[in-house]
């Protein structure tokens, strides 16, 4: 048996008293608030290495505990001092969001109310908080006002339910319960190239199998080719195939392409297949209004992925799918147990999300949507993002009037794609014949790597890569409320000056 101080003691270090909490909230604040203040003059990247790292944490198993005090200490010395710096204002690199303030600290009370959003009944105010700010998505977006959808881990889990909705919608409905095997057919996904790897991933987990998410290429501006894609569906159903969804990007990763949803969308209908469109990138873009006319026709998508953390500025995890049809989406996703039945609710009250999505058991991501859109609102939202599509237009007029810079792909969004070109590199691709070039383009492909490696070691600015057409590309997205005009300068100067030294040490 435990003895009354025993049990005492316990409770004081699971559930402190007030004044404590207070203590501990107040500290935590005071190194939150120093940090957003001095992030801009940080290295965005540590030079470190996993075993320095290591040599910060005590690795023994904590059988006796520390101080607050103590813990805010490793906080600040190791996880502080030797992270990448995601809310750097040149912290280029994947789509990466900073996060806000008034977020983090929705995310503390989410964690304090510790609401489980399974059903209305687990947590009656949550759910409807999380139904309010879906409708406000809903409306930003330009969806179907009677559309389902509810916050998800982000945009890879997004797509999932998507691609797992088009199969109920498309194929055979007795796939549902016997599996792929009971299909006759094989069952055919259509993507561009420049696609998210979650979609096949997806494709793969759900049994469509990862080979039958049928690839097409891109034109010049890395948009889906519709006479490839017209060509393919038809192809495929001539042979045998039953083709049942498209995926259509509002946003590549790599590029920020948005494909022709309008054209799609007449693809999609003429051959009855199940329309996604992936937005988890570029779909809050539509707060911006030059941006506003590409999500003309998003609204008759099937369902849509969308990240409220990134282009919402929120930390992870917070991720969002939309259903055209709420009746596709239950009948995908709705199961029965006893322990999960619904008894003596109306129907709002016996509202349940597990009847939307994959999970049982979720967090109150909502929170942190309904807290930034109140607190933030929508214009100075929309300003931020108008702001950043500016700064990456800014950049490609800067590269395109570069001597040593060249912009290997157009700018759609804020995603920027460009390399760098050494005058003596340039000087010999001019001149040289067709049998040539392909050894001067692999030099350039190997300068650009190196110099990629040198910025992120340098820390002063941070980009990431892609490969385009064959070509290695230094790549940034700018989603940063913090990010200026003048950074987009600064990068561009911290590649020279890099570039220059690595001319030095060779």
């Amino acid at each position: 048996m435990i003895n009354d101080s025993k049990n005492s003691s316990l409770a004081h270090l699971l559930d402190p008293s007030p004044e404590q909490i207070r203590s501990w909230a107040n500290a935590a604040v005071e190194l939150m608030a120093d940090y957003l203040a001095t992030i801009r003059n940080r290295p965005v990247y540590p030079h470190t290495s996993s075993r320095q790292i290591r040599e910060q944490l005590d690795s023994s198993l904590p059988e006796e505990p520390i101080t607050f005090d103590e813990l805010l200490h490793t906080f600040r010395n190791a996880l502080i001092e030797l992270s990448r710096h995601n809310g750097h204002p040149r912290m280029f690199g994947y789509v990466q969001a900073p996060g806000t303030a008034i977020a983090a600290l929705a995310d503390l009370l989410a964690s304090t109310l510790n609401a489980n959003l399974t059903a209305w009944r687990s947590a009656p105010a949550a759910v409807e908080i999380e139904r309010l700010t879906i409708d406000w998505i809903k409306q930003i977006i330009g969806f179907n006002r009677n559309a389902a959808g509810l916050f998800v881990s982000g945009g890879s889990m997004a797509n999932m339910a998507a691609l797992a909705a088009a199969r109920r919608a498309k194929a055979p409905a007795k796939i549902q319960n016997k599996g792929a095997q009971s299909c006759s057919q094989t069952l055919r996904v259509y993507a561009s190239e420049e696609t998210h790897l979650s979609v096949a991933k997806a494709a793969a987990l759900l049994g469509i199998g990862g080979d039958n998410v049928r690839l097409i290429s891109v034109d010049e501006r890395y948009k889906i080719r519709l006479s490839e894609l017209v060509a393919a569906i038809e192809e495929d159903r001539a042979v045998g195939y039953l083709p049942i969804c498209i995926v259509a990007n509002a946003g590549t990763v790599a590029t920020g392409a948005f494909d022709p949803l309008p054209q799609i969308r007449e693809t999609a209908r003429r051959f009855d297949l199940w329309l996604h469109v992936d937005g988890a990138y570029g779909g809050f873009a539509a707060l911006a209004a030059s941006a506003r006319p590409l999500f003309a026709s998003i609204g008759q998508a099937d369902s849509l992925a969308l990240d409220p953390h990134k282009w919402l500025y929120l930390p992870v995890d917070c991720g969002c799918i939309l259903y055209r049809d709420p009746e596709i989406a239950r009948a995908t996703f709705a199961h029965e147990a006893e322990y999960t039945r619904v008894i003596g609710q109306e129907a709002d009250e016996a509202f349940a999300f597990w009847d939307y999505g994959p999970e049982l058991s979720r967090r109150f991501r909502a929170l942190k949507v309904w807290m930034l859109l109140k607190g933030i609102g929508l214009q100075a939202l929309s300003e931020a993002i108008e702001k950043d599509l500016a700064c990456a237009r800014h950049f490609e007029r800067l590269v395109q009037t570069s001597e040593d810079f060249e912009m290997l792909a157009p700018v759609e969004l804020s995603i920027f794609c460009f390399r760098h070109l050494p005058a003596q590199l340039k000087h010999s691709l001019t001149a040289a014949t067709p049998s040539e070039r392909e050894t001067i383009e692999e030099q350039l492909d190997a300068h650009n790597e190196r110099l990629l490696l040198a910025l992120q070691r340098d820390g002063s600015s941070y980009l990431s890569n892609a490969r385009l057409r064959g070509r290695f590309s230094l790549r940034g997205c700018v989603m940063n409320y913090r990010t200026t005009l003048r950074d987009m300068e600064i990068l561009l100067d911290d590649l020279r000056r890099i570039a220059a030294s690595l001319a030095v040490a060779a």
